[in-house]
């Protein structure tokens, strides 16, 4: 009986450790799967802002060749007349 009592409780030692390491690996999975969404978001929010730098620099060096040609002004030119 006592033999039987032993493997009782080593049973149940296994069956809570189990548990106990089946919660972690749950907890892990729900972490790592929050940790790729935001990586997801970042890596989007990465790339808009990458294309806005690429069309702000287009529009840059747009208006820097329009400056280029176009005929300088002094000060007498903006005053008021």
């Amino acid at each position: 009986m006592k033999e039987l009592d032993d493997w009782k409780t080593k049973v149940c030692l296994l069956r809570r450790e189990l548990e106990t390491k089946q919660s972690f690996a749950d907890k892990l999975t729900y972490l790592l799967r929050q940790r790729s969404e935001r990586i997801d978001e970042l890596t989007s929010k990465l790339a808009q802002v990458r294309e806005q730098n690429r069309r702000l620099d287009e529009e840059n060096e747009h208006l820097a060749d329009l400056i280029k040609f176009e005929p300088q002004l002094d000060a007498a030119m903006l005053a008021p007349k």
